[in-house]
């Protein structure tokens, strides 16, 4: 193992905090250029109120709020939405129920009113 350096040696000062014996030891720096990685990506098109809200000086409350309750609320309205549809799928189908109990066990009298009903409406229009 001739090929490694020697360890730099670290003495303990009297006050408890830990330096290099002697500035020849010290560990081996790098001399070249320092070279900065910097990843850049491209926010995701649902990030425009972040972008606004970063842009205007608002703070990161706002846009912590915007990424908490953005698809919060989109979640909301979804279930909602699927609810509404629910219940107007289940008017329809009592609605045709209804209906069709009724038209079948109406009786001949009221098949006679309801035609009378829609000649009179017929004549008045």
């Amino acid at each position: 193992m001739n090929h490694l350096p020697e360890p730099a040696r670290v003495v303990r000062l009297p006050d408890g905090t830990h330096v290099y014996a002697d500035s020849v030891s010290l560990p081996a720096t790098f001399q070249g250029p320092q070279v900065v990685h910097q990843h850049i990506h491209q926010a995701p098109p649902d990030r425009t109120v972040q972008r606004i809200a970063l842009g205007s000086g608002i703070g990161a409350g706002t846009v912590a709020a915007g990424v908490y309750f953005g698809p919060l609320l989109v979640g909301v309205l979804t279930a909602i939405a699927a609810n509404i549809a629910f219940l107007a799928f289940l008017a329809l189908v009592l609605g045709w129920g209804v209906h069709t109990v009724v038209k079948s066990v109406g009786s001949p009298q009221a098949a006679a009113a309801v035609k009378n009903v829609r000649k009179a409406r017929r004549k008045r229009g």
